[in-house]
């Protein structure tokens, strides 16, 4: 029995030696940067009047909230990740339904599906930008030209460029909620549907009554995780119009690197990236706590 015990109580302590490593870089790689960015955000850090380095206590979270350039940027986050958000479930729900009905080629559809979520997002930046957004030469604005519409300057005036990036965002992105919809669509009980087919349901009732609450738990958990990634999104709206023209698409991830790597304001930008930090914790604290409500 003692030496069954002395093997239980070593156990723990093998394990704990075992993951010690990777429990080590995960601090080095994100505990320590967040603590960091948390201590400069009460900082005076600028690299352009260094004599004014220092604590600054709540000085710079009190000039954020008075900044109309923080609050337009949070207007942009919001509009930006809600719409594509709610564009990839729409889009993505509707390909998968249309998929399911085509059973003997789903495994095409999923391969394709899987090149726009593979490419890196600075690559689907430019991709769009050069190639589908540019005047005269890109394949949108001909096909738009070829409907009969004029020239439009997607990337140079502020609503098309808006409407731009969250075109793009979407593209990416939607075949993720295709391809998690599509699973759980293939995943659903065919007894139940062929019960609602005897009781003489329609295709729109079996979809509103079977099919979404069915498949609910896979749209919150795409909901969570798109819009966690909405709200950081960088690269490719970084690539395709560097928050430009102007400021209509800066959202507040480029707010915060533009103030801390182009204006050399170290301390304000900690700041707006610690609200940030706090606007991604907040929502999807409200997200999870919508999912688990809904269960009980």
């Amino acid at each position: 029995m003692r030496r069954h015990g002395r093997a239980l109580a070593g156990e723990p302590g093998f394990a704990l030696l075992m993951v010690s490593p990777g429990l080590l870089v995960l601090v080095l790689t994100t505990t320590f940067p967040l603590a960091y960015l948390i201590w400069s955000s009460f900082q005076s850090v600028n690299l352009a009047m260094p004599y004014l380095d220092g604590f600054v206590g709540l000085d710079n979270y009190r000039a954020m909230l008075q900044d109309g350039r923080f609050w337009h940027a949070m207007q942009l986050t919001g509009i930006y990740t809600v719409s594509s958000v709610l564009l990839q479930v729409a889009i993505g729900l509707g390909l998968a339904l249309l998929v399911m009905q085509i059973p003997a080629g789903q495994w095409l559809f999923r391969i394709v599906a899987i090149l726009p979520i593979v490419l890196a997002p600075v690559v689907v930046g430019l991709f769009w930008r050069t190639l589908m957004l540019a005047p005269n030469f890109g394949i949108l604005d001909f096909v738009v030209q070829a409907l009969g519409f004029g020239q439009v300057n997607w990337l140079g005036s502020p609503t098309p460029a808006l409407i731009s990036v969250i075109i793009i965002h979407t593209w990416q992105w939607t075949p993720f909620a295709f391809l998690v919809f599509l699973a759980s669509l293939a995943a659903l009980p065919p007894d139940v549907y062929e019960a609602a087919r005897i009781d003489k349901a329609n295709a729109v009732r079996r979809f509103i009554h079977i099919t979404l609450p069915l498949i609910r738990p896979a749209i919150v958990i795409v909901i969570i995780m798109r819009s966690m990634i909405a709200l950081s999104a960088f690269a490719a709206i970084f690539a395709a119009t560097g928050g430009g023209p102007g400021t209509a698409t800066e959202i507040l991830n480029l707010y915060a690197y533009k103030t801390s790597f182009v204006e050399l304001n170290f301390g304000y930008g900690s700041t707006l990236a610690v609200a940030l930090l706090l606007i991604t914790l907040g929502v999807s604290g409200v997200l999870f706590h919508l999912r688990t409500a809904r269960r009980t």
